[in-house]
């Protein structure tokens, strides 16, 4: 099954007999058999007809739509998933205090042991770096979190320990890049725009693998609610940014698949040309299909997000004990 990316502006998503095609202008630019597409992600100015949005609706086909520069606008629902008991626990889980934090406990160690876990490996593989001192303080923040009796002082910790990630974040780019600390809202420099972007693919993910299985991803609880933001997307993502994206920052700039003249500024914003983002999205969606092992199974990482969905909804049904994905 594949992911369609299209991000050629002007163009147009067609459906005709069994296949879709994409056009502009008159010419053709691709085709691909109904049966074949899983995903559609569409960037900036594109067209879709009816023909092929009925399609996609009908078969649940999921459909994301980001602007020219990747940032997140919405997608495709179809008839909205029927679990409500999945939805009545959830709801339960947030309302209580008591499971809440020990859910959201949980959420902030998987993220932290990812953290730590890249930062061992990249240790072992570049001896003349020492992280030492920034990996024991990130195992001491784990042990503190049993202890913390709120969300606030539990945001505490996993902020704390972001910091400490990131400062040596900076230190495993080898190439003409620079990167002092991490910037999520308005991307100022190369690195944050790649990591922006990535996270914001990866969050649309787990909001489609939530939103199938019949969860309410606007309802999280490391994260709490907000109007308008899928917070238990977020808490999900956590799990993940380390493994996917961070790991495929470092790759495209260490190998120099991304250059620094690969980015443009736009209303003092950073952001990928449209050449680069092609290739972005291309090891983005070769990274989703690489296996490993998980769970005594070979996966690879987008069935590994469909499988802690739906461990989640164990969780959340049967109260059976989480266990984030962790990448060694």
């Amino acid at each position: 099954m594949s992911t369609l990316f299209i991000v050629e502006q002007g163009a147009k998503l067609k459906k005709e007999s069994r296949k879709f095609v994409v056009e502009k202008e008159g010419n053709l630019l691709l085709e691909i058999p109904e049966f074949k597409l899983a995903r559609v992600f569409i960037f900036g100015n594109i067209q879709i007809t009816t023909q092929a949005m009925k399609f996609l609706l009908e078969n649940g086909i999921d459909t994301s739509f980001f602007n020219y520069y990747g940032k997140f606008i919405g997608r495709l629902i179809p008839v909205s998933s029927k679990n409500i008991p999945l939805r009545i626990s959830q709801y339960k889980w947030h309302i209580s205090e008591d499971l809440r934090l020990n859910i959201s406990k949980i959420l902030v160690c998987g993220k932290i042991k990812n953290s730590r876990n890249i930062l061992l490996k990249y240790a072992r593989n570049h001896p003349e770096v020492d992280f030492s001192k920034s990996t024991l303080e990130m195992l001491q923040l784990i042990e503190s979190v049993s202890r913390k009796n709120g969300i606030p002082s539990l945001l505490g910790v996993e902020g704390r320990a972001a910091a400490i990630y990131f400062e040596c974040f900076g230190k495993m780019i080898l190439k003409n890049f620079t990167f002092a600390n991490r910037k999520p809202r308005y991307p100022k420099d190369p690195v944050n725009s790649l990591l922006s972007f990535g996270y914001a693919l990866l969050t649309n993910e787990l909001f489609s693998a939530l939103s199938a299985r019949g969860f309410d991803p606007y309802l999280g609880y490391l994260h709490g609610a907000e109007y308008g933001r899928p917070s238990l997307a977020l808490d999900l993502v956590e799990e993940f940014r380390q493994p996917l994206i961070d790991r495929l920052v470092l790759e495209l700039i260490n190998k120099d698949i991304i250059k620094p003249d690969d980015f443009e500024d736009i209303d003092n914003m950073i952001y990928l040309t449209g050449e680069a983002r092609k290739e972005y999205l291309s090891h983005y969606e070769r990274r989703m299909h690489t296996k490993i092992s998980c769970d005594d199974k070979t996966l690879n990482y987008r069935e590994i997000i469909h499988s802690q969905v739906e461990k989640f909804a164990k969780t959340i049904l049967q109260q059976q004990e989480y266990i984030p994905f962790e990448i060694k």
